[in-house]
C-alpha cells in the first residue's frame, strides 16, 4: 500500500486552514484523515474514524482539553475540520469510572460536552479515542485488517505478523463497553502502535498525525505482505463449469425490480435501483464451488452488517430463453429470504424484550452465477453503497479463506449490530423522498426542453438517463446531474441504437419508471410544395421515432410489472397547425393519435401515457432562423409572436419541463394532454 503523505501539502494545509482560524492539529488531523479516507481499501462510505487531542477555548476564553473526533457518518474523504466535533476530555475521563452506560446516556454525554452543540454528534467510539493517551488515533476498517480479524487464530497470526506492535482486542459491540476493553488491553500493553479488533478493525495511535497515518499505512503493508507469502485459494473457491446461455443483465434486472416492488412493505417505496458488479474477481466469488457455504457465514465487520443485513441472497442462474421459469424461482426464493429474516428478527426480538421494529427483510445483495454481484437500494447511492460493501466482504472471505478460515460472529451478535440505534442513525439520512428510486429517461436531452426536462425530474431526486443525437451534448447535460446519471447518444430514427440505450439504462439502474419522449425535428413547408422526402423525415422522427422508443419503454414497465409513465411532447400544431408547416403539423397530429393508443393498450397495466403541447419554446427546434420565419409567416414581429398568448408572456423551456413533471406525478391520469403556451384559444382541446 501507497504512502501518499506530502509534507509540502500538509503545510498548505496548515496555512489554509490557520487563515480561517483553526489550529494547526485539526488541520493535520483534516489532511491525514482525507488521505485515509481516499483509499476505498481502507475506508467506505463513512466508516472508520479519526481523532486529534488539542486544546481550543471556549466561550469565556479559557484553554480547554478536547478530544477531536470524526462525527457519526462524516466522511473521512472529504471531510472538514467542523466534521471533528470537540469534545471535553476532562467528563469523558469520569465515565471510565462508571460499570455500566446505556448508548442513550453515552451520547448524551458527548453531546453535553461538546463545544459547539451546533456540530455533529461524535463518533459511536469516541471513548476509546479518549482512553487512549496518543495524541492522533486513526481506526480503519481496511479489508485486509479484517481478514485477519476474522480469523478464529486472529490473535496468533496477529502476533506473528505484527509482532508485540499491535494487540488483539476480543469482539464486543462498540460503545462503552469496546472502550473499557480495548483501553484494558492496551494499558496491560502500553508499547504497542496499534490495535486489532476482531471482527471489526484497525487501530494506529501516535503522538504526530503523520506518525499515526505512517504507521496505518506500515501495518495494512505488512498484512498485504503476508497475504502474499501465505495466500492460497481452497477448492471452495475453484470455478463451476461455465454455462452456455445465461442471460443477459438487461434482461435479468428488471425481473427482479418487480420482485423487490412486489416484496416491498406496505407504504414503503415499491421503487428499487441495482448496481451491478461482474469484474474478474466478482465473478470468480458468485461462481465458487463452495459459494453456498462461504457467503453465509455472515459479515465481517459492523459497517457490513448495517449495509448489507446478515446474509446475501443467493439466486439461481438465468438461462436465455427459461427467464419465466428463473423469475418465478428467483421470486420464490426471494420470499424465502424474507420469511428467514422475518425469523430471525422473532428470535433475536424476544431475546432482547420485544422492544426492536422489524425493518424490511429484503436483501441487499444478490448473487448470481454467471451474471455477477448485484447491490439494491432505494436509491442509485445506496444500491452502490450496497455493491461497494459486497465487494470489501468478498475481498475479504476471499484473502481470509486463502491464509486460513473465515468466521463471522454470532447470529444474536449481527442482529445487536444492525438494530443498534447508534448505527440505523448512520442509514437515516438516506430516507427516500421525492421522486427517488425513480428512473427518468429523457430523448432529445441535450436541447433545450430535453435539458430542462432531465434537471426538473433530478431536482425531485429521480435518477436520469439523458439520450441525444450528440454524445457532447447528452454528456454535458448529464454531468450536471450527479455522479450516477447517464448521458448516451442516440438516433431515435435507429431501432438497433434504441435498443442499445435502453439496455444500457437498464443495466447501469436496473429499470425504469418514466420516459420522456421529446425528440423531435421542426420542418416547414407548404403541403402542395412540400417533398416527399422532406414529409417522410418530418414522420420518421415526430412519429415512427415515437414508436420505437414507447415500444422499447413498454416491454421494460411491463416485465417489471409496476406500472410507469410514457410521456410525450407533441406540440400545438396537433391541434392547432400554422401555415407553411405542414410536415411538423401532421407529423405531430399522428404523434397524439399513438398517444391516445398507447393510453387505451396500456392502462390496465398501471402504465400512464401522456402528452404535452407545447408552442414557441426557444430551443433547437425553435430556434433564431425558425423563429424569424414564423414570424415572418403570421406577419408578427418576433416579439410579438414569442408572447403571442393570452399571459402575453413567453413560455420557457422550464414551463414544459414542469409539466412533463407534473404529468408524472399525476397517478389517476391518462391519456390527458397538458398545454403549455401561455394560453392560445385556437389550440385548447375541445
Amino acid at each position: 500500500m501507497q504512502n501518499l503523505w506530502n509534507d509540502a501539502d500538509a503545510h498548505k494545509m496548515i496555512e489554509h486552514y490557520a487563515a480561517r482560524g483553526v489550529n494547526e492539529d485539526l488541520a493535520l488531523r483534516t489532511y491525514s484523515s482525507r488521505l485515509l479516507g481516499g483509499d476505498p481499501r481502507l475506508v467506505q462510505h463513512g466508516g472508520g474514524n479519526t481523532s486529534v487531542k488539542t486544546v481550543l477555548r471556549d466561550l469565556y476564553g479559557d484553554e480547554v482539553q478536547v478530544v477531536c473526533v470524526k462525527g457519526s457518518g462524516r466522511d473521512l474523504s472529504n471531510i472538514e475540520p467542523g466534521g471533528h466535533p470537540a469534545v471535553k476530555l476532562e467528563p469523558l475521563f469520569r465515565l471510565k469510572s462508571l460499570e455500566q452506560l446505556s448508548d442513550e446516556d453515552m451520547v448524551n454525554a458527548f453531546r453535553q460536552n461538546l463545544l459547539d452543540q451546533s456540530a455533529p454528534t461524535p463518533s459511536i467510539e469516541t471513548l476509546l479515542h479518549a482512553y487512549l493517551p496518543h495524541k492522533f488515533v486513526d481506526h480503519t476498517h481496511a479489508v485486509l485488517s479484517t481478514v485477519l480479524a476474522a480469523q478464529p487464530d486472529g490473535e496468533a497470526m496477529c502476533e506473528e505478523i505484527f509482532g508485540r506492535r499491535v494487540a488483539w482486542v476480543p469482539y464486543i459491540m462498540p460503545g462503552f463497553g469496546l472502550a473499557q476493553l480495548a483501553t484494558a488491553v492496551y494499558e496491560a500493553q502500553p508499547q504497542v502502535q496499534g490495535l486489532l479488533l476482531a471482527n471489526h478493525g484497525i487501530f494506529s495511535m501516535a503522538q504526530t498525525a503523520r506518525g499515526s497515518y505512517d504507521l496505518m499505512i506500515e501495518f495494512i503493508t505488512l498484512l498485504e505482505d503476508y497475504l502474499a507469502q501465505h495466500g492460497s485459494l481452497p477448492l471452495s473457491f475453484e470455478p463451476v463449469p461455465q454455462v452456455q446461455n445465461v442471460a443477459r443483465l438487461e434482461d435479468v434486472l428488471p425481473i427482479l425490480r418487480g420482485i423487490f416492488g412486489r416484496l416491498s412493505l406496505p407504504g414503503q417505496p415499491q421503487h428499487w435501483l441495482f448496481d451491478a458488479r461482474a469484474d474478474e474477481r466478482r465473478m470468480a466469488f458468485v461462481n465458487g464451488r463452495g459459494v453456498l457455504d462461504y457467503t453465509a457465514r455472515g459479515m465481517a465487520t459492523p459497517e457490513h452488517v448495517i449495509r448489507m443485513k446478515r446474509l446475501p441472497a443467493l439466486l439461481l442462474i438465468p438461462l436465455e430463453g427459461a427467464l419465466e421459469t428463473w423469475a418465478v424461482q428467483a421470486e420464490d426464493a426471494l420470499k424465502a429470504y424474507a420469511d428467514d429474516y422475518h425469523a430471525y428478527f422473532q428470535r433475536n426480538n424476544a431475546r432482547v424484550g420485544g422492544i426492536k421494529r422489524e425493518l424490511d427483510a429484503l436483501p441487499r445483495v444478490l448473487l448470481i452465477p454467471h451474471l455477477g454481484m448485484v447491490g439494491a437500494g432505494r436509491t442509485r447511492l445506496e444500491a452502490s453503497i450496497s455493491s461497494d460493501t459486497a465487494t470489501a466482504w468478498s475481498e475479504a472471505i476471499t484473502d481470509a479463506e486463502s491464509i486460513g478460515e473465515y468466521r463471522s460472529i454470532s447470529e444474536t451478535q449481527h442482529f445487536d449490530m444492525e438494530y443498534w440505534s447508534l448505527e440505523q442513525v448512520k442509514l437515516g439520512k438516506f430516507a427516500p423522498t421525492g421522486m427517488n428510486g425513480q428512473v427518468v429517461l429523457v430523448t432529445g436531452g441535450g436541447g433545450g426542453i430535453g435539458a430542462a426536462t432531465a434537471r426538473a425530474f433530478f431536482e425531485q431526486g429521480a435518477e436520469v438517463a439523458v439520450l441525444d443525437l450528440s454524445l457532447e451534448a447528452a454528456h454535458e447535460v448529464a454531468q450536471g446531474l450527479g455522479r450516477f446519471a447517464l448521458g448516451l447518444e442516440c438516433d431515435v430514427t435507429q431501432p438497433e441504437q434504441v435498443a442499445r440505450a435502453f439496455a444500457a439504462v437498464v443495466a447501469h439502474f436496473g429499470g425504469l419508471n418514466v420516459v420522456v419522449s421529446n425528440a423531435g425535428i421542426a420542418l416547414g413547408g407548404k403541403m402542395l410544395d412540400l417533398p416527399l422526402e422532406t414529409l417522410r423525415r418530418s414522420f420518421e422522427v415526430n412519429f415512427f421515432a415515437h414508436q420505437l422508443v414507447a415500444q422499447a419503454a413498454v416491454r421494460i414497465l411491463k416485465v417489471q410489472g409496476l406500472g410507469g409513465v410514457l410521456l410525450f411532447n407533441v406540440s400545438k400544431q396537433a391541434v392547432n397547425p400554422g401555415p407553411d408547416f405542414g410536415a411538423y403539423g401532421t407529423s405531430k397530429a399522428a404523434l397524439l393519435a399513438l398517444v391516445r393508443q398507447y393510453a387505451l393498450e396500456h392502462g390496465a397495466e398501471g402504465i400512464r401515457v401522456n402528452a404535452v403541447n407545447a408552442d414557441r419554446i426557444r430551443s433547437g427546434l425553435l430556434d433564431g432562423e425558425t423563429i424569424a420565419r414564423r414570424s415572418k409567416a403570421r406577419g408578427l414581429s418576433e416579439s410579438e409572436y414569442m408572447a403571442g398568448n393570452l399571459l402575453r408572456q413567453e413560455v420557457r423551456a422550464e414551463d414544459v419541463a414542469q409539466a412533463f413533471v407534473a404529468s408524472a406525478r399525476l397517478e389517476r391520469t391518462t391519456g390527458n394532454v397538458v398545454t403549455v403556451d401561455g394560453g392560445n384559444v385556437a389550440a385548447m382541446l375541445r
